[in-house]
């Protein structure tokens, strides 16, 4: 087995990065899918973030309100790092789960852990390889602008509450860059898919 922690700042492009390496055949442990889990309606996890933050980050329907929320925590880094408190330990046993449940299936698999703060939380070393998705911020701040409308202020806070472009790449065993066109990003996931990935986790096996 091989595991693979796949990060990126806001924008970078990480998302497409983990569906080709996933279409490819990697066991793919989506950190943002298992942190939505962490806080569903009736959820142990919910309840704690309800009672941590108060009932205005809750929605009509009981659910969280992750607008009223990312208010709160993206302009406070006290609040935020409270918020990941309840969330990050939930989210780390889930995906152990996971992992555990792929390697037994098959020894040789490609286990791609999707983390967007990998680097923030301190698990970099958790890690056979670090997979860094870098795009320059003017770039992701286009990007920003083009799916969300997100202003250049805003998209700058967001990118300020995550780790900085060097820290990441400090941490990176492989950088896959992306300032190109889709089908750029998707040629090189596959030059490391065949060359790095899928060796070296067949060599582990």
């Amino acid at each position: 087995m091989l595991r693979v922690g796949l990060t990126g700042g806001i924008a970078s492009g990480k998302s497409e990065v983990a569906r080709r390496l996933a279409e490819r055949g990697a066991v793919l442990v989506d950190a943002d899918v298992l942190a939505r889990e962490a806080v569903a309606p009736g959820s142990a996890g919910l309840a704690e973030v309800a009672e941590a933050f108060g009932p205005g980050v809750l929605a009509d329907d009981g659910g969280l309100d992750r607008a009223a929320l990312g208010a709160i925590v993206f302009a406070d880094p006290a609040r935020r790092k409270a918020l990941n408190a309840i969330v990050h330990p939930r989210v780390r046993a889930r995906a152990a789960e996971i992992v555990a449940a792929a390697e037994a299936a098959d020894p040789a698999a490609v286990i791609v852990q999707d983390i967007p703060l990998l680097v923030e939380t301190g698990q970099a070393g958790s890690f056979d390889v670090v997979v860094v998705v870098d795009a320059p911020d003017e770039v992701r701040i286009a990007r920003l602008a083009a799916r969300s409308g997100m202003g250049e202020d805003e998209a700058r806070a967001r990118m300020a509450a995550q780790a900085s472009r060097a820290e990441r790449l400090a941490a990176a065993h492989h950088v896959i860059e992306n300032s190109g066109t889709v089908a750029e990003l998707r040629a090189a996931v596959d030059r490391l898919w065949e060359d790095v990935l899928v060796p070296a986790a067949r060599a582990r096996a």
